[in-house]
This record gives C-alpha cells, sequence and structure tokens, in this order.
C-alpha cells in the first residue's frame, strides 16, 4: 500500500539546487531513517513532503493521515492523554515550565496517540535520556504503520528502521536494511570508485602514453632522400603520405578514446593524524579525580549523598543516568574545583559546554582554533581536516559557522590546546552522524583523560572505556565498556529478581508448612502437599 511519493522534486535556494529526488515512495512497510551532514537538506526534505513547503519543481503527496514530531515546534503543545501519555511519563501536562526531555516525550506522545498510517519525526530521540530513547523504540517497533525519521542516533536507526535514505550533495540515495547495513554497502560503493577511478586513471595513463608515441612517429617520419630519383620519390611520398594519415587517424582515435572516458572522481579520504605526546603536559598519577564523600543538594532536592567515584589518568570515562540525575551537576562541581573533590596535581581542565563560549565569532576557525594550540598549523589544518571541514571552511569566520561546525571547532580547540583532562557536556549534540563518527576518532587518538556526557549510546559505546553511573544519589564506577557495564546490570537485575522470586517462594513455602502441620477443616492437604512439592522443584531450580 502506496502511504506517500515525491516525483521529480527540486527545490533551490536562490541560484543553487539544495535537494533533487527523482523518484521516492513510501509504502506501509517501510521504515526509513533519513541521514546526511548538517544543513544537507534533510528537514527541507520532510517539508516538502508534508507541504509546510512547496517544491519548485515535482510534486510531492501523502495517502492518508499522518504525525510530524517536529525539531522546533515548542508552542501550543497542549496536554494529551492515551496510552503513549502514560507510558512516557506525560500525562495531563502542557509544554510549559517543562524540560527538553519532557516537551520531546509530549511530542512523541502526541504522535502515537493518533490512529496514523504514517509517523514522520525530525530528530525525536533529541534531549531524550537512554529510558525515553529504549521506550520510543519499542512504540516504533510496535507501531503498525510506515515511519520516516531523521536521527543521528545510531542505534536507534539500527533497531528502528530497515532502510536508509542518505542525501549527500542535494541528491537521495535509498540503501535497503538498517544503518549498520547502510555502512557495509556504502563503504562496497566507495570501494567500487576507488577501483573505478584507479582503472581510469590507469586507461587515460595508457592512452596518453600511445597518443604521444602515435604523435612522435608522425613528427620523425622521414622526408624523402635527395639522391632518389623521380619515380622513386613520388612512390615513397605517396608511401609517406599514407601512413601518416594513417597515423594522423590513429592519434585522431585514440584522442576520441580519451575525450569519451567517462570521468571518475577520486573518493575522498581522511587525512591521517600523528598526534605528538610530548606537545601536552602528560601526568604520571593513576587517579586524577576522585571523591570519597561527595554531598549535594539544590534546597530539598538531594543530588548526591555520600558518592564516591575515582577517574583514572588516560581513561575515557562517560557518566551516564537518567534526566536529571545530576550528571551535568557532577560536571559543574569537577569545573568549579569543588573541595570534596581531589584534583591530581598537574591536572589542566580543558572544558566543553554547550554555550560554545570559547569560540570568538569575529576571528576565522583557523584563528580561534591556533591561539591556544600546541601543535603546529599542519597538525590543526589535518584535524580539522579529519573533522570534515573543507579547506575554505578554515578561513570563515566563526560566527557564521553553523551549531553543529561550532561543536567540532569548539571541540578542535580543545583537543589542541595544553589540556591533559577533557571535561565535555554533550559534546555529541547538534552533530550528524559523520561528524559524530569524526569526533569519536579524534577523541580515541587523543593522549589524555576525558570524561563526558552523552546520551547516544553508540558514541558512548564506541568511546568509552570506564562508567560513572549515577543512580538515587549515588555514583556506581565500572571500569570496562558501555557494553560490558549493561551486561554486568542486567545479571544483577536478573540476580536480584531471583533472591525476590526465592524469598517469596520461601515465605510461601512456610504458610503451606503451618497449614499441613496445624490443618483447618476447609484445607485440602492434598492439594497443599501438591504445591508444597512443586514450591521446592521451583527453589531448586532457582539454586
Amino acid at each position: 500500500m502506496l502511504i506517500a511519493e515525491m516525483n521529480g522534486v527540486k527545490k533551490y535556494y536562490n541560484d543553487r539546487l539544495i535537494l533533487k529526488v527523482d523518484d521516492f515512495k513510501i509504502y506501509r512497510n517501510d521504515r526509513i531513517g533519513i541521514i546526511g551532514l548538517n544543513g544537507c537538506g534533510k528537514t527541507t526534505f520532510l517539508n516538502i513532503l508534508t507541504g509546510r513547503i512547496e517544491p519548485d519543481e515535482g510534486m510531492s503527496r501523502i495517502y492518508g493521515t499522518y504525525s510530524y514530531i517536529e525539531q522546533l515546534e515548542n508552542d501550543n503543545i497542549v496536554a494529551v492523554e492515551n496510552i503513549a501519555s502514560s507510558k512516557f511519563g506525560v500525562s495531563g501536562l502542557n509544554n510549559q515550565g517543562l524540560s527538553g526531555g519532557e516537551v520531546t516525550r509530549l511530542k512523541i506522545a502526541k504522535a502515537l496517540g493518533r490512529d496514523n498510517a504514517l509517523i514522520i519525526g525530525d530528530e525525536p530521540t533529541s534531549n531524550l535520556d537512554r529510558e525515553g530513547i529504549e521506550l520510543l523504540q519499542k512504540e516504533l517497533e510496535a507501531f503498525d504503520g510506515a515511519i520516516l525519521v531523521v536521527s543521528h542516533d545510531r542505534d536507534f536507526l539500527d533497531a528502528v528502521c530497515n532502510a536508509i535514505l542518505e542525501i549527500e550533495n542535494g541528491e537521495v540515495c535509498l540503501y535497503r536494511g538498517n544503518y549498520t547495513k547502510y555502512k557495509e554497502l556504502k563503504e562496497k560503493k566507495r570501494k567500487r570508485a576507488a577501483f573505478e577511478y584507479e582503472q581510469y586513471v590507469s586507461e587515460k595513463k595508457r592512452l596518453e602514453e600511445a597518443l604521444l608515441e602515435k604523435k612522435s612517429k608522425v613528427k620523425s617520419m622521414r622526408k624523402t632522400p635527395k639522391r632518389m630519383g623521380n619515380s622513386e620519390a613520388r612512390l615513397h611520398k605517396m608511401g609517406a603520405q599514407i601512413a601518416k594519415a594513417k597515423l594522423e587517424r590513429q592519434v585522431n582515435a585514440i584522442r576520441t578514446r580519451i575525450e569519451k572516458l567517462e570521468v571518475k572522481e577520486k573518493p575522498k579520504e581522511l587525512p591521517d593524524i600523528n598526534v605528538d605526546i610530548q606537545k601536552t603536559t602528560q601526568l604520571h598519577c593513576k587517579v586524577v579525580l576522585s571523591s570519597d564523600k561527595l554531598n549535594k543538594s539544590f534546597g530539598d532536592k538531594v543530588i548526591f549523598e555520600e558518592a564516591q567515584f575515582r577517574v583514572f589518568n588516560n581513561s575515557k570515562t562517560a557518566v551516564v543516568g537518567p534526566n536529571g540525575s545530576g550528571k551535568t551537576t557532577l560536571i559543574k562541581m569537577i569545573i568549579d574545583g569543588d573541595p570534596a573533590i581531589y584534583r591530581a596535581i598537574g591536572v589542566k581542565i580543558g572544558y566543553f559546554s554547550q554555550d560554545i563560549s570559547t569560540l570568538d565569532g569575529r576571528k576565522t576557525l583557523l584563528q580561534n582554533v591556533m591561539e591556544s594550540s600546541v601543535y603546529d598549523e599542519t597538525f590543526v589544518r589535518t584535524l580539522l581536516a579529519r573533522l570534515l571541514f573543507k579547506r575554505e571552511d578554515v578561513m570563515k569566520r566563526t560566527s557564521l559557522l553553523s551549531g553543529g561546525e561550532k561543536v567540532k571547532a569548539a571541540l578542535a580547540k580543545i583537543i589542541t590546546s595544553d589540556f591533559n583532562v577533557l571535561v565535555l557536556d554533550e559534546p555529541t549534540n547538534y552533530l550528524d552522524i559523520y561528524s559524530m563518527e569524526a569526533v569519536e576518532e579524534a577523541l580515541l587518538e587523543y593522549i589524555g583523560t576525558v570524561i563526558f556526557i552523552s546520551h547516544d549510546r553508540r558514541f558512548v559505546s564506541n568511546v568509552a572505556d570506564h562508567i560513572i553511573s549515577i543512580e538515587n544519589q549515588k555514583t556506581i564506577c565500572f571500569d570496562g565498556t558501555y557494553e560490558e557495564y549493561m551486561k554486568k546490570k542486567e545479571e544483577l537485575s536478573i540476580k536480584d529478581d531471583k533472591s525476590e522470586k526465592i524469598m517469596i517462594l520461601k515465605h510461601r513455602m512456610a504458610e503451606i508448612l503451618s497449614k499441613l502441620s496445624m490443618p483447618s477443616k476447609n484445607d485440602d492437604i492434598e492439594a497443599l502437599d501438591k504445591e508444597y512439592h512443586e514450591i521446592l522443584e521451583k527453589l531448586k531450580q532457582c539454586r
């Protein structure tokens, strides 16, 4: 069943073609994730499909009802009462005085509460904590209809989508499969392009060499010797002219073949970064930050109570926990030098926050990074290239950069400065997937300690080797990756469930034994004895 389509769509910004969609269709069972660089046209694509923007050419149509979870729509979100609002904990709420996460939950509940053929989402996981994202995933997986969603959350795209629509250089390309499959197909496509480019270069070089050889032969053709008779001279001249004409035809044929060669562009490769560890001040201690007794309250609200944590030298430590648990509070206490937090001698902290206060909008990107860099300009330009900045971008004033570009610029600035501990508060916000993966690589190559908050599960999984989880005013420290932490947490949860089950079974067994020892006239002894043996068997299985 066809749900929506676009045909021959073109959208221009002044004279620049920003979006071109030849043919795109959504069917009932499609769950399509839209990805692309910041500013590539993802939101424009959604707005054209939903009729919020008119295309300059072509047609766009949705057949049936749909819900649109918009990224920036915060006004006039009224209270909703449905099953979804109860699940997302927003029953009876409106957007007044709510946090970003609560507003997002309200939008999602509103969309899921309707009987629609299509759900469209523009970054629906923004501001959601892990529990909120996982709940949204389950609801979308159970949704009986089509889904079209812009997202930078790779785990979300893997769980929800069965196709990925990439917008690149204004054109769209659909890949069947989830994000992981897209990466595999994209890499195959890149390798194929690299092979075709090498074949093109090799064939062009061979033809150009053949052309030079033929041209050289034409020039070197001997003239008629002076001592040759007239008749012989005429024959020689005729033969030479025939041979020369033949060579010239061959030259023209080769030239035509060169002109008709299908030009293949060289696939872009990111430059390597060689980090010189002598450039930054190295720490020689085991623990760089710690607290054995951390307390923090805001009025009657207790954030930390007798909390403990350790941050080890050269570790990549992720701070995780639900919205409002105190992640940013902990980061600010570290930055502000709270007396309850030990800081090793020689620690130099570089702090990244969402206000991007380290950037001077009047200066160029390169000037901003270079003014505090301990590395030379070549290294800085290489790092910026790895962060997907083009050559001309480094000379832009930072005031002209997009939100995602400013995030990357601020990260580049602190990575190249003389800091040995980076404290990053949500560095993945505003980043597209490609930029996020570039930042991952830069942080993994960084020699030093990194402490960061991120709601992007794939980012945490790829970067972190230590976890600080904030739960119930306490901190749980885990030496290992995020997957290992979650696996351990699940095992403990199962163990706790088993302990609770054993306790309930033992309690029931005690009740049965009491009745068997002193049965009343209403007790069914045979049934009680049967239940007793059943509980014994269950207890054996639990152990």
